[in-house]
């Protein structure tokens, strides 16, 4: 059976990737992050979605990105609220989150002999973090393939970061879920939830969301042509 690595967050994305990978017949290693972030419902969402697709294995690896801060999710910082999403880059985003969570992942992938791993970024509906970007994938994939004992010692073999969410809209993503009988009620997108388990309805990930929901929606019950 082919492996893969997951990075699973508890949130709409990563659990359409889960999904996709679990038709797909991959035997699933999860990785999720307590990394500093505002709450844990994340968390405890993603060992219940790890669980339901069936992961081999799901771990949760602590990163302290506290430490370094500069972020909305790790600092006193506000999230910002209700704003109109555009091309400039909130202060929800965390610096070098992706290439540390990645970096991670790749040890994670290698100790299981895993030769694919996969994240749920994506570059159309998002608050515009450049670590989301196909070329910080690629480019991180071939850094990757320059690290790796295996891949050092074996010319055949290769790790592949697989993006599959990367050129969807939110809405496609949530049909792509709902075709694969995804229950998004088990999932949690908030970056400031109230009382540390509701979704507070205004910041950028709650917007979209219910945007892609709403869009899909609205796809979903428009007359064929």
């Amino acid at each position: 059976m082919k492996r893969c690595v997951v990075l699973l967050s508890g949130g709409v994305d990563s659990t359409t990737v889960m999904a996709i990978v679990k038709s797909q017949g991959y035997e699933i290693y999860a990785i999720s992050f307590d990394y500093g972030q505002r709450h844990k419902i994340e968390l405890e969402k993603a060992k219940k979605i790890a669980a339901l697709y069936g992961a081999k294995k799901h771990i949760v690896v602590d990163v302290d990105l506290r430490k370094i801060g500069g972020s909305a999710l790790t600092d006193d910082i506000a999230v910002p609220k209700a704003r109109v999403i555009d091309a400039t880059i909130p202060v929800t985003y965390v610096p070098a989150r992706n290439v540390i969570f990645l970096s991670i992942a790749l040890g994670y992938a290698e100790v299981n002999e895993a030769d694919e791993i996969f994240i749920g970024a994506n570059a159309i509906d998002y608050s515009g973090y450049p670590d989301c970007r196909p070329d910080f994938i690629k480019a991180f994939e071939d850094m990757a393939n320059l690290a790796l004992k295996a891949v050092a010692t074996n010319t055949e073999t290769k790790i592949h970061i697989r993006s599959p969410l990367i050129n969807m809209t939110k809405a496609q993503i949530i049909q792509t879920g709902l075709s694969l009988v995804v229950d998004y009620s088990l999932t949690f997108s908030c970056y400031d939830p109230i009382g540390g388990a509701k979704h507070c309805g205004e910041c950028d990930s709650c917007i979209l969301r219910a945007k892609g929901f709403k869009e899909a929606k609205k796809e979903r019950d428009a007359p064929p042509n």
